[in-house]
């Protein structure tokens, strides 16, 4: 059985940004569980960042421009946070290669995972297209990458 690498808070773990988990309440999500496939992980954490942490978002581009270096990780306060992004990333593609992992399911919206949408830099609540830095980067080394609303998708993806 194949691993998914998981964005540790879509188990519930409280690691998000203000403390939180999201959980996902899904039969084919809660199937992978129990089938002992899903191997979480927490990119900002691992990149050595608190939890909680100051709310971040990327300024500049998206998590394609950071990874290029035109774009950079940004605190509500101004710190810059893009070397503890860049860590996060480069250690969840270790463990998702270790684990023999072809896809991620990853939590929408963050500036680490965030696979279709991110906030836009302004920090007014408004989101844009666009990716995280760990989701840029393992999509840039062939692993797929899905938000925690499209299992179905996995599910397709994993079976083809």
């Amino acid at each position: 059985m194949e691993s998914i690498l998981v964005s540790s808070c879509l188990l519930g773990r409280p690691v998000r940004y203000d403390g939180a988990g999201k959980p996902v309440r899904d039969a084919l999500f809660e199937g992978w569980r129990a089938e002992g496939r899903l191997v979480p992980f927490c990119p900002e954490v691992a990149g050595g960042l608190p939890v909680p942490r100051p709310p971040a978002e990327i300024v500049g581009g998206g998590g394609a421009e950071v990874l290029d270096g035109t774009a950079r990780v940004v605190t509500d306060t101004g710190a810059d946070v893009t070397g503890a992004f860049l860590r996060g990333a480069r250690l969840a593609l270790d463990t998702a290669r270790r684990a023999g992992a072809r896809v991620a399911i990853l939590k929408e919206g963050s500036p680490s995972c965030g696979s279709h949408r991110v906030h836009d830099g302004t920090f007014s609540g408004r989101k844009v297209a666009g990716d995280g830095v760990t989701a840029a980067l393992l999509e840039r080394e062939g692993i797929r990458v899905f938000s925690e609303d499209e299992l179905p998708a996995v599910a397709a993806f994993l079976s083809s």
